[in-house]
């Protein structure tokens, strides 16, 4: 999600929509969980119909795939723009750059979650357990969140959602000494592989629920894929048509995947999360080689995009609250 525009870099509509238009399937996916308010029996249900429904209130964790890729996508795309390669990537740059954007908001949500915890507000409390607050202290800022809960059970919700910047960051922690290290021919074929891989990393863990949901390597073959795709978009000069096509083709496969995500899943298995990143990298081509601007109407949805990371990391605050009201 931290995946803010910087070094000059052009912002570009159409993918801050698509930023915008994936948190908001997660908050909605957060707030319509059946232990909260379920959106079915509701005048949503009623207007909309199961299908629509069901989209918007179980899409969240195909919502967090499309952030995977995008933000692989635009970290990428700013690296090649600045260095020009992978390869002459400047790691104390890098990392201080990436530090400035995750640090601030982390450290503050941290506090006010544990001036939460130690005043016992409901919602907020660590007790399963296994688990403490000093230990989801070291867990969030030591990148193994997703781990943690695997071993412990879940944590509380705003604590939750940090699974994701754990496997995000520990990517990009990573990313910058394999692209030094690494020759470029080398490191093309290990991110393709990492991205072929997800299916069986996902299907490695059957009957782990938390283990599948938060796993490393899955998230991180969306991420991989992300980057992949800059290199194309920095490589290929492709017409305004076939980038329109690929526009249209993208949209109508993410589109499908979250609509028909059942049937999806029923022909596909573990690959349905494979053709979610497909799709969304697809889209992501698209609007760069056409430099989209957000379509009229959706310009809140853009700006919705453009705070991406600071809605993930708050949206629970108003979730819980809308929930208690």
């Amino acid at each position: 999600m931290a995946d803010e525009m910087g070094d000059g870099t052009q912002r570009n509509g159409g993918i801050d929509v698509l930023r915008g238009l994936s948190i908001l399937l997660v908050i909605l996916h957060h707030l319509a969980l059946p232990f909260r308010l379920p959106l079915g029996p509701t005048i949503v249900g009623e207007w909309f119909g199961p299908r629509i429904t069901n989209t918007l209130s179980h899409s969240g964790y195909a919502a967090v795939y499309a952030f995977f890729v995008i933000s692989g996508f635009l970290i990428a795309k700013r690296v090649l723009v600045r260095y020009g390669s992978f390869g002459a990537i400047d790691l104390r740059h890098f990392y201080l750059q990436r530090a400035s954007r995750i640090l601030p908001l982390l450290l503050a949500l941290l506090i006010v979650l544990s001036v939460l915890h130690l005043a016992a507000v409901p919602g907020f409390v660590i007790d399963k357990p296994g688990q403490s607050l000093a230990g989801a202290w070291f867990a969030a800022l030591g990148l193994h969140l997703n781990w943690y809960e695997g071993q412990t059970g879940w944590l509380p919700g705003n604590w939750d959602v940090l699974w994701s910047l754990s496997i995000e960051e520990l990517f990009y922690l990573l990313f910058p000494i394999a692209c030094w290290l690494l020759p470029r021919q080398i490191l093309i074929v290990f991110l393709l592989f990492l991205v072929a891989s997800l299916p069986w990393t996902r299907g490695a863990l059957d009957g782990q629920e938390i283990w599948q949901e938060k796993a490393y390597l899955p998230a991180m073959s969306a991420i991989a894929l992300g980057v992949l795709a800059a290199q194309i978009a920095q490589e290929a000069r492709p017409s305004p048509m076939f980038a329109r096509s690929l526009l249209v083709l993208g949209g109508i496969g993410f589109a499908g995947a979250l609509l028909a995500s059942g049937e999806l899943w029923r022909a596909l298995g573990h690959s349905s999360m494979l053709f979610i990143a497909a799709s969304v990298a697809t889209v992501l081509l698209g609007c760069h080689w056409l430099q989209a601007a957000a379509p009229t109407g959706l310009g809140w949805l853009a700006r919705m995009g453009r705070l991406s990371y600071e809605l993930y990391l708050t949206h629970m605050f108003v979730v819980l609250a809308i929930f208690a009201l």
